[in-house]
């Protein structure tokens, strides 16, 4: 099912709320855990079906190129997987997806800006307590971006936001930068 980012409903920054300062905040779909948008992600996370990223990329940039809120977006960077499952899987689920909205947006695609040092349970085996946990972050800033640049972090699947979370944080790191989150999809 179609999520429209249009609404002002704001349930995804709600994840957010109290957390991290994000500036606007979208999914394309909804996530449910029996349908077509969780097959999709299923393919695309574990059958080696890279181009469903570079499909739901072109998607949501299409929906998103007039909207004012991601007009001035200066750099798109992926939720980092760690070094192990990228190796194991052979690419990052989101790199197409980021690299589709990047273009369409104007705006440089950088997957250097983090990392992912620590490699943790793949947050599907979680349950919400588990998940939610922002205590120790796996995620690492590795380059310093200027004042005043809007970022859009992309992942695949918000369930928690905790994820996204750990990564806005570190972003944060650089003082003045502007930050938006845009995903495939959201769990409801």
């Amino acid at each position: 099912m179609a999520l429209n980012h249009l609404d002002k409903d704001d349930k995804v920054k709600e994840l957010f709320f109290a957390r991290v300062n994000v500036q606007t905040a979208t999914s394309l779909f909804y996530y449910e855990k029996i349908g077509v948008v969780q097959q999709l992600i299923h393919q695309l996370k574990y059958r080696g079906q890279e181009e469903v990223s570079y499909f739901l990329g072109k998607w949501m940039a299409a929906a998103l190129q007039d909207d004012p809120a991601f007009k001035d977006i200066d750099l798109v960077i992926p939720v980092p997987v760690h070094p192990k499952r990228l190796a194991k899987r052979g690419y990052n689920q989101v790199d197409g997806f980021g690299k589709e909205l990047a273009v369409v947006l104007g705006a440089r695609f950088r997957e250097s800006v983090l990392i992912k040092s620590r490699n943790t349970i793949n947050q599907a085996q979680l349950g919400q307590i588990k998940r939610s946990d922002e205590t120790q972050s796996p995620y690492e800033l590795m380059e310093h971006i200027p004042p005043g640049t809007h970022i859009l972090l992309v992942d695949d699947v918000i369930t928690t936001g905790t994820t996204l979370a750990l990564c806005a944080k570190e972003l944060h790191k650089n003082p003045g930068v502007q930050l938006s989150i845009a995903t495939m999809a959201l769990s409801v």
